[in-house]
């Protein structure tokens, strides 16, 4: 082996520059660790350290237009679980947990969904958790080291089946949810408005979550609470102030109680603003929050009543005789009538048309009336005619005109559009170019046939016979100025004529037991005809004081027989929010 001295520096160098190039990479990695690294190792470190846990922000307090509360907040528990390694471990931690409180398959799969969802965030187990259980898993806190119990704001409505046709309720976010971009931004175990106002204003309802972090050891365990300075404080959302009347709207679930099932709408006409909206049977909003109870569920889809649809919004009813007055509006806005004006035919209990008798309600007859007395005491036979003088085609065009085929635009996310013909080829199409007649008018004239109707959508077309033609949308939230449609244009002297016609039909027509104690009460009956052994529904659209309204209702009672009892509970509301009284008191079915 030589030793020469050149071989010897030689070696000696390339050691040299051996080790510099080994320490100059030292120096190179220390340097990206310590400097260009250092946020990302230093976040691994304290994620390793620190536990995120998100704070769920209060929701918006809703209060009625005289600021008491419709939904609020009060304090409730839930319970999460630490981010596990995989979805294995975390069903075998699942699994143990279940030994020590009730967990169904059911809640295991729904809390490894959330997990697979958002692996790495603290999984809600349960959302609502009662006391008893919190007690349990606090006593077996040193077994569950992962578990995460705290405080959480839990919604609560106070006034629970009085408000929930219009409330709604809240609920955790779903799968489909998760994936819809009105919801970007939220995570599993987020509530979110199901129905109503909560779910219509859910953005300004929502608020922003907050979070804290909790030093843990190697094992999970928590050791303390970390900085305050790092935590993120729950910001609440603002409240919402609405134009219901919770006195009055609590008027009406008691005057329904547990006997009567339908709806009903109360709206000032002069600003469209929802004074009360209401379906029975109802339901209880606050046994949703945190997910429903299955036999609660299941009673409620086993109730024939179907106490989950709102009839106020959403049940489709054939409108009756509240709808001959719009029948009579499309006369007069062609000059076909006036209100002094009898018919060829007089009533004796029905009209003859072609080979069919069409029958008046009453057997008996009403003989030969005007348009005024036709309206005060419903006269089928008059409308029949009335209608065969307009023609099927400007009958049509008229109930389109008033809005007898759309939506109201109710700030409401529920809402039916009710159903009217758009014209004569509806028939054509549905019934084929020869298979129909001018029978049709005959129906339609008396708001039977083709023509279904929501109680809203009837309180709305009132709005207009109660002001002068025009009606504002029904609105439970106001922004902004009222925006206003023209339904109908008629003269100054024929507007006059229907609110005439209108008081008569309280003062000395069908609904003469229904009259308020130094209050003119004007509106209009109608029974729907329905198949079925229950019976006919029962209608009244009115509006008070007849001369200068503050307050339309419509009240349409299912299998409720006749009219003139619809107008009785309608002036009961009526008078309770005029704080005047009823002259005959209301009989409900038992």
């Amino acid at each position: 082996m030589s030793n020469h001295p050149n071989d010897i520096a030689r070696r000696t160098r390339l050691g040299i520059i051996g080790l510099g190039l080994i320490f100059g990479s030292l120096a190179i990695a220390f340097f990206r660790a310590q400097v260009l690294d250092h946020d990302r190792y230093k976040l691994q470190s304290e994620e390793n350290r620190l536990r995120a846990i998100p704070l769920p922000a209060p929701r918006g307090i809703i209060y009625d237009r005289n600021g008491e509360v419709i939904a609020e907040n009060l304090p409730g528990y839930s319970v999460s679980i630490a981010s596990a390694k995989n979805s294995d471990s975390l069903r075998s931690e699942l699994k143990r947990l279940g030994e020590v409180i009730p967990l169904t398959e059911r809640q295991i799969e729904a809390v490894l969904r959330r997990y697979r969802r958002e692996p790495h965030r603290p999984t809600v187990v349960i959302s609502d958790a009662s006391f008893d259980i919190i007690s349990i898993l606090e006593e077996q806190r040193i077994n569950f080291p992962q578990l995460i119990i705290q405080s959480v704001p839990k919604r609560f409505y106070p006034d629970g089946p009085a408000v929930s046709a219009f409330v709604g309720y809240t609920g955790e976010i779903n799968e489909d949810e998760l994936n819809l971009p009105q919801y970007e931004g939220y995570k599993p175990g987020h509530s979110i408005g199901k129905g109503g106002l909560e779910k219509q204003y859910e953005r300004e309802l929502r608020g922003r979550e907050g979070v804290r972090y909790d030093e843990v050891d190697a094992r999970g365990r928590v050791v303390r609470r970390a900085s305050p300075e790092m935590a993120v404080d729950p910001l609440a959302a603002p409240s919402i102030k609405t134009n219901i009347d919770l006195d009055l709207q609590r008027f009406i679930a008691n005057l329904f109680g547990d006997s009567l099932q339908g709806g009903v709408v109360a709206l000032d006409p002069n600003d469209g603003a929802v004074l009360a909206l209401y379906s029975a049977p109802a339901y209880d909003p606050n046994r949703f929050t945190g997910g429903i109870p299955a036999n609660y569920w299941d009673s409620l889809m086993s109730d024939k009543r179907r106490p989950l649809f709102n009839k106020a919004i959403q049940g489709l009813y054939p409108p009756a005789s509240t709808y001959k007055l719009f029948t009579a509006v499309t006369a007069l806005q062609h000059n076909l009538v006036t209100f002094d004006e009898k018919m060829t035919v007089p009533c004796h209990g029905g009209y003859q048309f072609g080979n069919r008798y069409f029958r008046c309600w009453d057997r008996k007859g009403h003989g030969n009336v005007d348009l005024t007395r036709a309206i005060e005491v419903s006269c089928d036979t008059y409308f029949y005619q009335l209608g065969l003088r307009i023609g099927l085609s400007r009958l049509l065009a008229g109930g389109v005109s008033v809005g007898s085929r759309k939506k109201t635009g109710i700030d409401l996310p529920e809402e039916r559009t009710s159903k009217y013909p758009y014209g004569v080829e509806y028939y054509n199409e549905v019934y084929g170019a020869r298979n129909w007649s001018n029978a049709v008018i005959l129906n339609l004239s008396i708001g039977q046939g083709e023509n279904s109707q929501t109680v809203l959508n009837m309180a709305h077309m009132y709005a207009a016979l109660a002001t002068d033609g025009q009606a504002a949308r029904p609105t439970l939230v106001s922004r902004s100025t009222p925006v206003k449609e023209r339904l109908f244009k008629v003269s100054p002297e024929q507007m006059e004529g229907l609110k005439r016609s209108l008081t008569g039909v309280v003062s000395a027509g069908t609904a003469a037991r229904s009259r308020l104690t130094g209050v003119v009460l004007a509106g209009k009956t109608g029974t729907a005809q329905q198949s079925g052994p229950e019976g006919d529904h029962a209608w009244f659209v009115g509006y008070a004081p007849a001369e200068r309204p503050t307050i339309v209702v419509a009240v349409m009672l299912e299998f409720g027989l006749s009219g003139s009892r619809a107008a009785r509970i309608a002036s009961a509301i009526i008078g309770h929010y005029l704080k005047v009284t009823p002259t005959s008191a209301i009989q409900t079915r038992g």
